[in-house]
């Protein structure tokens, strides 16, 4: 499991586009997004390179999770 902090995430559209931005990397992947504590969570096969690779390219600003 890969928990990341999205900080700059704050609506619905938000939350679409980073779902669909770790769909892209690994398709079968289970995301939870959590707009209230800007956490995101994926059960997948992808990396966590490569997932935060696909969510930054979307224009935020994702980081591990402490």
């Amino acid at each position: 499991m890969i928990r990341l902090t999205v900080p700059d995430m704050t609506c619905n559209h938000c939350k679409a586009s980073i779902e669909a931005a770790v769909e892209k990397v690994d398709p079968g992947a289970e995301v939870t997004v959590d707009l209230t504590s800007k956490d995101v969570t994926v059960e997948g096969t992808a990396s966590a390179d490569d997932i935060l690779s696909a969510i930054r390219a979307k224009g935020f600003d994702a980081r591990p999770a402490a």
